[in-house]
């Protein structure tokens, strides 16, 4: 079982914590702090050109159909996660920055490679589960955003979005992302062939944001602001939420019925976060000094989501199918 457990820390969570440790030893100063913010917006530019490049319109389409599920994915990414955030944002023991963190972590898109291979290792719908992560992380570039000025405005010194921010959006998020989505008719072929490339420049940028952005935030004494105990807080904060919403999504695949192969993908789609969208989003949507703090909470909540879906996706791909049926509709049977 501990086996097990420590077969889910893959590299790049623990070259994640180690592009933590080296910016807590050596954050980026003085000139280097411009050239580091430069080469991070570039990263994020190519990592959703990319993303749209990657992503095929009959997904698109495909996700139109099977409206009742995509629509409960929705409700929970989009409904549910935000309502639990507003409520431990409000938690007196949570430290203001990371309270803010824990509502942008709440705001964020479904992740789309562990969503499918969760659902795909538990033996559900892989093609819906498709269609719904995609649909969730291309309405997330203008959602997730919107979100963050409606519900974080005046919140723990937050300012809402800025016409700025709404800019950097624009330019760094949603064009990119279009224009990999237009050329994908010359590019899209390429782009499946160099997946290693892909992936290398997904990752590659995720840390190049997350070493600048807690560089900055220890330069301003992240680590002096935020103890043990807040860190200890923190992920009984991230367990409690994740066990909510896991408990929500397989209830409802009841209330609404839906096939066993369904009830999966709204169990793993509908649970996760994405750490791919949130670090370039919050590198645009924050303040360098903040970025840190606000990131903390989706990289603790991207681990614990991990570990705790692959132990539920290893069951539920054991259970014989008459019985995980029986276990999905048992109490959705008049």
């Amino acid at each position: 079982m501990i086996r097990r457990i420590l077969s889910i820390f893959e590299p790049f969570i623990l070259t994640l914590v180690g592009t933590v440790l080296l910016a807590s030893l050596l954050p980026p100063r003085g000139a280097l702090v411009p050239v580091f913010d430069m080469a991070a917006d570039a990263g994020i530019v190519l990592l959703f050109f990319l993303h749209g490049a990657k992503l095929s319109r009959d997904a698109i389409v495909a996700g139109m159909r099977n409206w009742r599920l995509h629509l409960a994915v929705f409700a929970s990414t989009y409904l549910l996660f935000p309502l639990l955030g507003l409520g431990f944002a409000q938690l007196p023991l949570l430290a203001p920055g990371i309270a803010m963190g824990v509502l942008f972590l709440a705001l964020l898109p479904s992740t789309v490679q562990s969503s499918i291979a969760f659902t795909a290792m538990a033996r559900g719908n892989v093609a819906a589960a498709v269609c719904s992560a995609s649909f969730s992380n291309l309405i997330g570039i203008v959602l997730t955003p919107a979100l963050v000025a409606l519900l974080m405005q005046g919140s723990h010194g937050m300012g809402g979005v800025s016409l700025s921010a709404v800019e950097k959006i624009v330019m760094q998020l949603l064009v990119p992302f279009v224009a990999g989505h237009l050329l994908r008719p010359w590019i899209g072929s390429w782009v499946g062939r160099h997946k290693k490339l892909v992936t290398l420049v997904d990752r590659g940028s995720i840390l190049l944001v997350v070493y600048t952005a807690f560089g900055a935030a220890v330069v301003e004494g992240l680590w002096s602001k935020v103890s043990g105990l807040d860190l200890a807080i923190l992920f009984l904060v991230c367990a409690v939420m994740l066990a909510i919403v896991l408990a929500a999504t397989w209830f409802a695949a009841r209330a609404l019925r839906l096939p066993r192969e369904d009830a999966v993908v709204l169990l793993f789609c509908g649970s996760k976060k994405s750490l791919a969208s949130g670090v370039p989003m919050a590198g645009v949507l924050f303040p360098a000094a903040q970025v840190g703090v606000v990131l903390l909470p989706i990289m603790l909540f991207h681990q614990l989501q991990l570990i705790v879906c692959a132990v539920l996706a290893r069951r539920l791909g054991y259970l014989p199918e008459d019985a995980a049926d029986q276990g999905s509709n048992s109490e959705a049977s008049p």
